[in-house]
């Protein structure tokens, strides 16, 4: 593929304003006639939705851990046609796991090395001022191949704080590509799983088109685009193929977590997309081959759900003989009920026996590896697959045969193992790829 020259936007921990940073530069170069690619560096799928408002181009994940060379490269292919790619790191730059994946720990480092995208590194500057330039230096010799394109001071509080914090960059060597006041109305509303989703925000394309203003008033956008650099990318493989033919995807505000590769790669292979919704109490197409349920946020319109009888009186009749798959909330939403953090329990479909919690918050955090004990649909019985996990659920009942064996990311056992029962099958962790595609 030809080169794509990018950067990948990051910072030294989560917090430090990254995803505003992010999305204004996608909308101001945008706006400047640029085809703009998005990626994020991690296992997200929030993030996205927010890049492709920003950019009018759907924005792609790539991870180390859990991605072998050939589901890289089919994804990297996705930039070709644009003039420039923009990646937005997750947490701090060097932050992965400990034990290494199919190609890396799963750092945006990684991710910048590999593609060949110099590091923007935001720095929330607040209470310091020279001082921040040791934490850049510390960040810039961490890793001494890593491309570097410079620094971008965030939440300044005045002109002499801006003076004194350029000063101490100066004096390590780092070029500052821009310096943003502090200014409290730029913050994305967040829940407990991190940002709302793009689709809920009241006004999200004024909030993305204000972060481009703020961008272009206060950074160097010429500067930015010319430290844009990138590796030629071999020839790709195809994205992953559909599980089915004919695929009804639960898709509204309690269903929207699916990875924006997956999808892509369903739709280049011929598959046929059957978006339906739960919450407006609509039936999956009676056609489909497959009913596929997403993550979300069941907890959060688990009475409708309950009351949605039109939809669950379709999805048993469709599990009587096709197959149902569910993903984290669309696992939970099998079950047989949830339970949410008023205490209140609502009646899910059923097709499993799972009975979880929200009353009482259980954080549960990282990346999945699972051995199948029985096929679910699109990988066969002893595959195994990678995938992340993210939800603060505790699980009550479980009481079905485990669909697989699942470790967190360093062997460790995890209870989450999934569940089958005839032709329906769950997962509480998102699937990224199977571990043969390397």
């Amino acid at each position: 593929m030809a080169e794509v020259p990018g950067l990948l936007i990051s910072a030294p921990s989560s917090g430090t304003g990254k995803t505003t940073v992010t999305l204004g530069l996608l909308r101001a170069l945008a706006e400047d006639g640029l085809r703009v690619q998005p990626f994020k560096s991690g296992p997200d799928y929030i993030d996205p939705a927010f890049h492709r408002a920003a950019a009018g181009r759907h924005s792609f994940n790539l991870d180390g851990w859990a991605m072998g060379a050939d589901l890289w490269r089919a994804i990297g292919a996705q930039a070709v046609g644009a003039d420039i790619c923009i990646a937005e790191g997750s947490m701090g730059l060097y932050d992965g796991v400990a034990t290494r994946g199919q190609q890396g720990f799963g750092s945006s480092a990684e991710t910048a090395r590999a593609m060949g995208w110099p590091v923007v590194l935001v720095l929330d500057v607040s209470g310091q001022a020279q001082s921040a330039a040791a934490t850049a230096l510390g960040f810039r010799q961490y890793m001494p191949d890593l491309p570097f394109a410079g620094v971008i001071l965030n939440r300044v509080a005045s002109a002499r704080h801006e003076r004194l914090a350029r000063a101490g960059m100066d004096r390590a060597g780092l070029t500052v590509l821009g310096a943003l006041p502090r200014r409290g109305d730029l913050a994305l509303p967040e829940r407990h799983l991190g940002l709302i989703q793009a689709s809920e925000h009241p006004d999200l394309d004024a909030a993305i088109a204000g972060y481009a203003d703020f961008l272009r008033a206060h950074v160097d956008l010429p500067a930015i685009g010319a430290a844009a650099r990138g590796h030629a990318l071999p020839a790709s493989a195809p994205l992953p193929p559909p599980p089915a033919q004919r695929i009804a995807i639960a898709r509204d505000a309690a269903f929207s977590f699916t990875y924006p590769h997956l999808l892509r790669g369903w739709h280049a292979a011929g598959a046929e997309i059957l978006p339906f919704s739960p919450l407006a109490d609509a039936p999956p197409d009676p056609r489909a081959d497959l009913v596929w349920l997403p993550g979300g946020y069941p907890e959060l319109h688990a009475g409708r759900l309950a009351a949605a009888e039109t939809f669950g009186a379709g999805l048993r009749a469709h599990a009587q003989t096709r197959p149902v798959h569910g993903e984290c909330g669309g696992y939970m939403a099998l079950g047989a009920g949830l339970i949410d953090k008023d205490g209140t329990r609502h009646r899910m479909a059923g097709l499993l026996g799972l009975v979880t919690s929200y009353e009482k918050r259980r954080f549960h955090l990282g990346y999945r590896r699972a051995t199948l004990r029985t096929a679910m649909p699109g990988h066969a019985r002893g595959a195994v697959l990678r995938g992340h996990e993210f939800h603060y659920s505790s699980i009550l009942e479980q009481p079905d045969a485990p669909l697989a064996a699942v470790t967190d990311a360093d062997g460790a056992p995890v209870a989450e193992t999934g569940s089958v029962r005839g032709h329906v099958t769950g997962t509480f962790f998102h699937l990224i790829a199977p571990e043969d595609a390397a």
